[in-house]
């Protein structure tokens, strides 16, 4: 397709990830699967932590709780235009739709990002400084803390959107990936995209690094901790419930650091790492949380037990 410097774009095309034609049915039923299984879960956990009194209450499970509905949404915002690429029509995504897709895709993943480091900070003092506790983290401070990370979140969504979109577009139109983010978005760009890349290496460089340091600070002193407690079967549980916390952090981080901090490089790999982040984590999310979390168990059954009452 020909650049065409007289016309501004109204709408892109996402070419999806590549893929044989042979399994196209397959995939489209599993990534509808993968997303009515993520809404179930995450709702299940939501409803759960919103019912049950003695969850409600703690500030690990208001983290759990908002962080279901960051994968709800973040599932919702790019799993099922992912998954017109295996129908074979060419839906095209307008303008403002792009726009809307790229800011809520950052807005969400650094508010989700923002909410690791909290959990991991809740879980330093749970497992540190078991007696202040209770102080130091409550529910309304939480709360407060909550509120920050969804603020830093839109911030940091709102700069990457008015930065990528401020360009023109002028064509060509096909947007090499499944949604549209930020270093697919700029490749179509009719104008020099040099800024651009260096904000978003040190926006998300910066978000990324001091998050991922703060959640790694943590795990050292917990394991610290963990090693210090004299009971096999006390080593034993508080492992377990920090050993869910660091797989999911990362299954998440590893992918996102492989995507936007290193040279530009328009991989097949982009488009696989990135089903992590959108698809994968949301979806695992509840599965890890829910059978590596004896309270949510209990929780579970209390309220089915309820239910059936």
């Amino acid at each position: 397709m020909e650049r065409v410097n007289s016309t501004l774009l109204t709408e892109f095309i996402l070419t999806g990830i590549p893929y044989p034609l042979r399994l196209r049915m397959f995939l489209f039923v599993f990534f509808l699967l993968i997303y009515i299984l993520t809404q179930l879960g995450n709702l299940l956990i939501l409803i759960t932590v919103w019912v049950d009194v003695q969850l409600h209450a703690h500030p690990m499970y208001i983290f759990l709780g908002v962080l279901s509905v960051i994968d709800m949404a973040i599932s919702t915002i790019i799993v099922p235009r992912f998954m017109m690429n295996f129908t074979l029509v060419i839906t095209p995504i307008s303008f403002g739709g792009c726009v809307t897709q790229l800011y809520f895709y950052h807005f969400l993943g650094s508010t989700q990002c923002f909410l690791y480091t909290l959990m991991a900070y809740d879980r330093y003092l749970a497992i540190c400084r078991p007696l202040h506790y209770p102080v130091l983290m409550n529910a309304k401070l939480s709360t407060l803390l909550v509120a920050g990370a969804w603020v830093a979140g839109s911030i940091h969504g709102a700069l990457q959107a008015i930065l990528t979109f401020r360009l023109p577009y002028c064509g060509p139109n096909q947007v090499e990936y499944f949604f549209c983010d930020i270093p697919a978005v700029l490749r179509l760009a009719c104008a020099d995209t040099t800024v651009n890349k260096l904000v978003t290496f040190v926006d998300i460089g910066v978000v990324v690094a001091s998050c991922f340091s703060l959640i790694l600070l943590s795990y050292i002193r917990i394991i610290q901790a963990i090693l210090r407690i004299r009971t096999a079967d006390g080593r034993r549980r508080a492992f377990s419930t920090c050993g869910a916390h660091v797989t999911v952090v990362t299954v998440y981080y590893v992918p996102c650091a492989f995507i936007y901090l290193r040279p530009e490089a328009n991989s097949p790999l982009d488009g696989a790492a990135a089903l992590f982040p959108t698809a994968i984590t949301p979806f695992v999310n509840p599965i890890i949380y829910t059978l590596r979390n004896q309270e949510v168990k209990l929780a579970l059954k209390r309220m089915i037990g309820g239910c059936r009452t």
